[in-house]
């Protein structure tokens, strides 16, 4: 382009107003506009380059089918899903327990043939405890009075639990792990 210095706002509007009325009426004037403005003008456009499109990648979600094995086995050794998808509101308090004490045998025994879970933290709770500077956040959670930057002193309130090992079954082609628990049919001798 020109190293053409530009000019004010006020001589361009001026200029808007005055030459379109002088190119109408002063043809000389008219045909050097006409060769300014191809003189600047833009070099034919050429076709743009073919953009290669790439097939949108499909993101699938995390594979649920661990998720789903571990609440079959809860369904299968503990009633776990049975329990809570009954509802309990017209039972009485004592039947609830019962029914309770069921789930809970059977879903912790369900629970330890796939997880090995051991305490966080190996004090009794209440223990008085101290977190230096630079304790795993992830392991420890600290609530209360939380001010300033660690160490903190506090009282052991819950000892947390963790994997320490998992073992789930190898999941069977063709098997549907959606189905939790499939529906039961007895048969009558007839």
């Amino acid at each position: 382009m020109n190293d053409v210095e530009p000019i004010g706002f006020l001589a361009r509007l001026w200029l808007a107003f005055v030459l379109p009325w002088r190119v109408l009426f002063d043809g000389s004037f008219a045909a050097r506009v006409h060769g300014l403005d191809r003189a600047n003008a833009l070099p034919p456009a050429t076709a743009p380059a073919p953009v290669q499109v790439k097939e949108a990648e499909v993101v699938r979600g995390p594979d649920a089918t661990a998720a789903l094995q571990l609440l079959a086995a809860l369904q299968r050794e503990g009633r776990f899903v049975d329990f809570l998808e009954e509802d309990i509101s017209g039972l009485r308090d004592a039947d609830i327990g019962a029914a309770a004490r069921v789930v809970h045998d059977g879903c912790k025994r369900a629970l330890a043939g796939i997880v090995e879970i051991a305490p966080v933290r190996s004090e009794d709770e209440g223990a008085a405890i101290e977190l230096p500077p630079g304790y795993d956040a992830a392991r420890v959670r600290v609530t209360g009075n939380v001010v300033g930057a660690p160490p903190f002193k506090g009282t052991l309130a819950h000892h947390g639990w963790w994997a320490k090992a998992v073992t789930l079954p190898s999941a069977t082609a063709g098997h549907d792990a959606r189905v939790i628990a499939p529906a039961e049919v007895e048969l009558s001798a007839s």
